[in-house]
């Protein structure tokens, strides 16, 4: 609940203004049974029609300011309800931002969306209903009694009880229901990861065939949303009937207790059942605001965590700005994942020169994808040093060090919109001819301007009207367009023929310009054109040097070479 109420101090004045419609309100609902009983007691017994014409426009005039109350009451409440879910949206994504890929992990993405998207819709309506009715509910409620016990003392007893018994019902719904909506958001994840599982990896299970294996994970992950949902709404349907029939109870005592009233006040004996209903209204709203304000509270819990996160990463000391050129050096470096059992990479020593090619290679699960992750620090060393050009990465300024260092990853990412707008996340002040000049290096160019609007064609989400080795191409392109001192290129070139890449590749060679290039792939025709050839075996550096040291040096290497292109080890 901290979150939320320092949300709302933020909108202070408007919930304030809110309050105070909804107070008026709340008086003009309990006006009207008082003058009804006058009607009664005083202008039907007296049969005075001007009195009950007065007092009838008076409650007509009442309930005309009533109705405005509200409207301007409901008009307030959406704005800041609406205005408090658009802040904590904004607070959560810009906090996620801050975060390194290790608290990604660890929180899970499925999690964080449905944390941004449903989590923060409960907080929205909690808010909302609280302000239509949580404040209403308590000044029409302890008004009604107050004005029962004025009107009819005898009552006293009887409303004591009944508040007693309501207020214990409300307490125990609120201590079991809690841990019940948090299952319901816990299930909701895991449905949303379910779900982006299956439309991000549609492909795939079409190509195997798998559509019944889904179906029946997202099933199974529906029917246990599903059966949550079910136990936290059997706490509300066995709540709030019981708080209902414990206050028409108390009406029906009200009534036994008032069987002696005097006629002459039969119009206050209305006027107290009248004021009972409206005590059962408003113990019903504290019921169902408390049973939102549950959810909102499991809700709050889930987004207080994820505002708590504290990044993996420590950015307050990396404010450092060198001039970046591209040279390289590792010291007994080693990462862990976190949660993992053993290193990734252990102990990895080396060092290039700026404007070097380092071809990295090595078996599936060797680290290579891990240690290229280090340099722009997605993550940090869990032992040792990454140096460039003589300083930790750790104390260079990020956004500093992301400038001089692009990445293009195996997985190309693209953005819809047109291939001009993709370019340019590159550099947003990129010119047409050097969007030209970084597709032709990238060898992009050839389909770009075949297509029917060149540089203006537009892509689906994900460029999925491209084919993989055009995404591929546009990545390379895009990371060009930085001018970075380092490019990372991670198997980014495995959907492109050897034709293709051959000719992407002597570009590079040829234009680079003194840009280090850390070129990862499975290809051991790809690496050889490199300077010198990282080779890893299970998080540990087997070989480093030219391509005929490591024949002549490293056994990786060399069954790698024979693998892929045959001949004798020594050859």
């Amino acid at each position: 609940m901290k979150l939320i109420l320092k949300y709302l101090r933020k909108h202070l004045g408007i919930f304030l203004i809110s309050t105070a419609f909804l107070t008026m309100e709340a008086v003009a609902d309990l006006m009207q049974p008082t003058f009804m009983s006058k009607i009664v007691d005083n202008g039907i017994r007296n049969a005075d029609t001007g009195l009950i014409l007065l007092y009838g426009l008076i409650m007509l005039a009442i309930a005309a300011a009533g109705a405005f109350c509200a409207v301007m009451r409901n008009r307030f409440a959406s704005r800041t309800s609406q205005t408090v879910g658009n802040e904590v949206r904004l607070d959560m994504y810009r906090h996620v931002q801050t975060l390194s890929l290790e608290n990604i992990d660890r929180l899970q993405p499925a999690s964080i969306i449905t944390r941004m998207t449903n989590d923060v819709t409960q907080i929205q309506d909690f808010i909302a209903s609280m302000m239509r009715m949580m404040v209403k509910a308590p000044i029409t409620g302890i008004g009604a009694i107050v004005l029962i016990i004025i009107q009819t003392p005898r009552q006293a007893p009887v409303m004591g009880l009944i508040l007693l018994i309501a207020a214990l019902l409300i307490w125990c719904n609120i201590r079991i229901g809690y841990p019940k909506f948090n299952l319901v958001q816990k299930c909701l994840d895991r449905l949303n990861r379910t779900s982006r599982e299956f439309l991000t990896s549609i492909r795939v299970v079409k190509a195997f065939s798998a559509e019944d294996q889904e179906r029946e994970k997202f099933s199974d992950a529906s029917e246990q949303l599903a059966e949550a949902n079910r136990k936290a709404q059997q706490i509300m349907a066995v709540f709030t009937p019981l708080i209902n029939l414990v206050v028409n109870f108390g009406i029906v005592l009200l009534l036994w207790v008032s069987q002696n009233q005097d006629e002459a006040q039969i119009g206050r004996l209305m006027a107290s059942v009248n004021y009972m209903t409206q005590v059962m209204f408003a113990v019903t709203m504290i019921a169902n605001v408390m049973n939102t304000a549950v959810r909102a509270m499991a809700s709050s819990a889930r987004i207080q965590e994820v505002l708590d996160e504290q990044p993996a990463q420590n950015l307050t000391e990396s404010t450092e700005k060198p001039e970046i050129r591209g040279g390289i050096r590792l010291e007994n470096m080693s990462f862990t994942y976190a949660g993992a059992s053993r290193p990734a990479l252990n102990d990895l020593s080396f060092e290039i020169e700026a404007g070097t090619m380092l071809g990295i290679i090595g078996p599936t699960g060797s680290g290579k994808t891990t240690l290229v992750n280090l340099i722009p620090r997605f993550y940090d060393a869990t032992e040792g040093r990454i140096l460039l050009d003589g300083t930790d990465v750790r104390r260079i300024d990020p956004e500093h060090l992301r400038r001089s260092v692009a990445v293009v990853s195996q997985k190309a990412l693209l953005f819809s919109g047109t291939i001009r707008d993709n370019l340019k996340w590159g550099r947003a002040d990129a010119s047409d001819e050097q969007i030209r000049e970084a597709a032709r290096i990238a060898c992009a160019d050839e389909f770009i301007e075949k297509s029917e609007k060149g540089y203006d064609t537009r892509l689906g989400q994900g460029g999925v009207n491209l084919s993989g080795g055009q995404k591929q191409r546009l990545s390379i392109a895009r990371a060009l367009l930085c001018n970075p001192r380092v490019l990372i290129l991670d198997d980014c070139t495995s959907a492109l023929d050897a034709q293709t890449e051959s000719k992407v590749l002597d570009h590079l060679t040829r234009e680079r310009g003194g840009m280090t290039v850390l070129l990862i792939s499975q290809r051991i025709s790809t690496v050889m054109r490199a300077d010198r050839i990282l080779c890893l075996d299970d998080g540990r550096v087997q070989g480093f040097g030219t391509h005929d040291e490591l024949m002549r040096d490293c056994r990786v290497y060399r069954e790698i070479r024979h693998s892929q292109i045959g001949g004798g080890e020594n050859e």
